[in-house]
């Protein structure tokens, strides 16, 4: 994991002592609310529907077990108990009161957190495969790099306050785990014939109410000039993008609406910061920075191959629970000998990415135990350990189970993304969690998950899309109708994943759906499935070989059964 230097340490606790100060002037009624909201902003802080809500980054999904017992305090102490993982890799509380706020950023600080622009129009997080390091078809470590775009994303001073929002992901393996295509920037680490690094840029995806697939703007760009590049996109987003209307402003609609036009403005800007101070040699990474930060992901003391590792089970007297969960729950890893497991977030009578403060107690002391105390938050809001012994798979298995961790799920219905919803947000149209938990109640049977196969199934309380519902094989949107709860469903939507295939927004399938006719509605949408598929065919292809219809028929066929 990057390791923090002093200028690190200061820079984060000088924010947080700041911030302290703006939050003592709002509330003693020295600083407006209009004044204070862009501060709170870009530290985190939002007014939901409730109550605050602080989102905390958690850089490209790299967490420590120290920073996790940090979390399980926070929860504990000034929150209601728990905490609530994100698809961007970020950790959400809903309930701190807002003069606590700063006690809360002093006690991130001390083990190197902030929230410094999880929110406002600049860019966010950046976010990788939760995978990277260990991945066995990983191409390049794409940490490092990650590391390097935080620092000098972080504070920019040109990119403050960009028309909108601005999303980054980074990915380094053969398999795209970190939804590339869906950002306003996604990079792609490959090497060329030479073997030298360097980075597939694409420009222009997002979700939101116009879904769109970034597309590709560079072949390779060599590692070295990456941020001058990335400067290039941004600077000229920002001279062009729309300002006058929120809804029209993401990049993903300037490069739509300009399409070469913005290629070729970027590629203009890029040669001219490269032809600037002796060739651009004053913006590019030098290599000791990079072997500077690459150094702090090395391989934690004491992990090694172990190329004659006995098998890590299943045995013959082996419990069937442990065989499932070594299927779902248990990946293959860069190491002999070594595994990467996934502590699954989704269970029963608990939002999805939702932990509570002793489940995150309990995941520090397994990352402690079991992965030399290093933890990482996945896309699909659960927690993975990357660093496991094959020959302590059955004890953290059990370690796990007792903790609720266990299920073994992963890739199933069940494991479903969701955002917050209705029930805090104040952006959205309906809820997300009833639904969620209603359908993990209609499908709460392990031979009946196993039966059905690996699906994406994607939630989102509103046209924001923090749900990701369309990239989920089956989407579920919440919509507003005079004033009622409803939801729209789609289909054969992908996340450019190895199960998914290429990036593709799903398609609707009629009209919405009250609340409570869901459940059946996805129920229906799975028995087509049954019927129709190929032998050995998963959801997705089902969907591509036959078409929507015969779901949209089934789902239709639902809806008149209820009406009735």
């Amino acid at each position: 994991m990057y390791q923090y230097t002093e200028f690190d340490r200061q820079f984060v606790q000088a924010r947080a002592a700041q911030f302290r100060d703006q939050l003592d002037r709002h509330l003693a009624g020295r600083l407006p609310d209009e004044e204070f909201r862009a501060l709170r902003l870009q530290n985190g802080w939002y007014i939901q529907r409730h109550a605050p809500m602080l989102r905390i980054a958690v850089p490209y999904g790299e967490l420590s077990s120290r920073q996790l017992r940090q979390l399980a305090r926070i929860a504990r102490e000034f929150d209601r108990g728990y905490g609530h993982f994100t698809t961007r890799q970020n950790c959400q509380f809903n309930w701190i009161p807002l003069p606590k706020a700063a006690d809360v950023m002093d006690l991130l600080a001390q083990v190197d957190m902030h929230g410094i622009q999880t929110s406002g129009n600049c860019i966010r997080n950046i976010t990788s495969d939760a995978l990277a390091g260990v991945a066995p078809d990983e191409i390049v470590d794409p940490r490092p790099y990650c590391e390097i775009l935080r620092q000098w994303s972080t504070l920019h001073p040109e990119f403050a306050f960009l028309p909108r929002k601005f999303k980054i992901a980074v990915t380094g393996a053969k398999e795209d785990r970190a939804a590339i295509g869906w950002h306003d920037i996604g990079l792609a680490l490959k090497r060329n014939e030479a073997g030298e690094v360097g980075f597939e840029v694409f420009v222009g995806g997002g979700m939101g109410r116009t879904p769109v697939i970034a597309a590709k703007i560079a072949d390779f760009v060599p590692w070295q000039q990456i941020l001058v590049y990335l400067e290039a996109i941004v600077r000229v987003y920002n001279r062009y993008g729309r300002r006058d209307n929120m809804y029209k402003a993401r990049i993903k609609i300037l490069v739509k609406a300009e399409g070469q036009k913005f290629f070729d403005a970027v590629d203009a800007e890029f040669r001219s910061i490269l032809d600037r101070d002796a060739h651009g040699r004053d913006h590019l990474i030098p290599q000791a920075e990079l072997d500077r930060v690459a150094a702090c992901f090395q391989r934690p003391a004491g992990v090694h191959e172990e190329p004659h590792a006995a098998s890590p089970l299943p045995v013959a007297d082996a419990p069937a629970a442990f065989t499932r969960w070594l299927e779902r729950n248990v990946h293959g890893h860069a190491l002999s000998g070594y595994k990467a497991v996934t502590l699954s977030l989704k269970r029963a009578g608990q939002a999805p990415g939702d932990a509570t403060d002793a489940q995150m107690d309990a995941a520090a002391d397994l990352a402690d135990r079991f992965s030399h105390g290093e933890l990482r938050v996945t896309h699909d809001q659960n927690l993975l350990l990357p660093w496991v012994r094959e020959a302590d798979l059955f004890a953290l298995w059990e370690a796990a189970r007792d903790n609720s961790f266990a299920t073994p799920n992963i890739g199933f219905l069940t494991d479903m993304i969701a955002c917050p919803g209705g029930d805090f947000c104040a952006l959205a149209n309906a809820r997300s969690i009833p639904i969620a938990e209603a359908i993990t109640e209609r499908f709460d049977d392990l031979d009946e998950l196993y039966d059905i196969g690996d699906i994406d199934l994607h939630i989102s309380g509103c046209i924001n899309s923090c749900g990701h519902h369309h990239s989920g094989h089956i989407g579920i949107l919440g919509v507003d109708k005079d004033g009622s709860e409803w939801y729209q469903i789609t289909l054969a939507g992908s996340d450019g994943s190895a199960l998914s295939g290429k990036a593709v927004a799903g398609k609707v399938i009629g009209p919405s759906f009250a609340a409570e006719e869901v459940p059946d509605v996805i129920e229906a949408l799975i028995d087509t499935y049954r019927h129709e598929r190929h032998h050995g065919e998963r959801f997705i292809d089902t969907v591509r070989r036959a078409g929507i219809a015969p779901f949209k028929q089934a789902a239709d066929a639902q809806r008149h059964a209820t009406a009735a």
